[in-house]
């Protein structure tokens, strides 16, 4: 069981993006990709067969899951994630307050 999904929000513990929160966009192994997290400038070549255009395009680069946490809306920080079994199924928990990720 993946303990970060797309969908999730996260906040990022290292880098340049240090204490920024984002969705998560897609989870690829050990990357993710947070929306507006590591944005770095590609330059771009035009293919008039494709009808892209050229330039200096911004795009979002995948970070190192472990360089991102899970946010806890109840506490306001990042926490940890644990796996614990409710009701015959896996569910994903908060270490700190043991609250189920996700549930109002």
């Amino acid at each position: 069981m993946q303990k970060i999904r797309k969908g999730d929000e996260v906040i990022v513990l290292t880098g340049r993006d240090k204490r920024r929160r984002g969705t998560v966009l897609n989870v690829n192994g050990e990357h993710v990709l947070v929306e507006g997290i590591n944005v770095a400038k590609k330059h771009v070549r035009p293919n008039p067969m494709a009808g892209t255009q050229g330039g200096i395009v911004d795009k979002t680069m995948p970070i190192h899951i472990s360089n991102v946490a899970l946010f806890n809306a109840e506490t306001g920080k990042a926490d940890r994630v644990g796996i614990s079994v409710v009701d015959g199924k896996k569910v994903r928990v908060f270490r700190s307050n043991g609250k189920v990720v996700g549930a109002k």
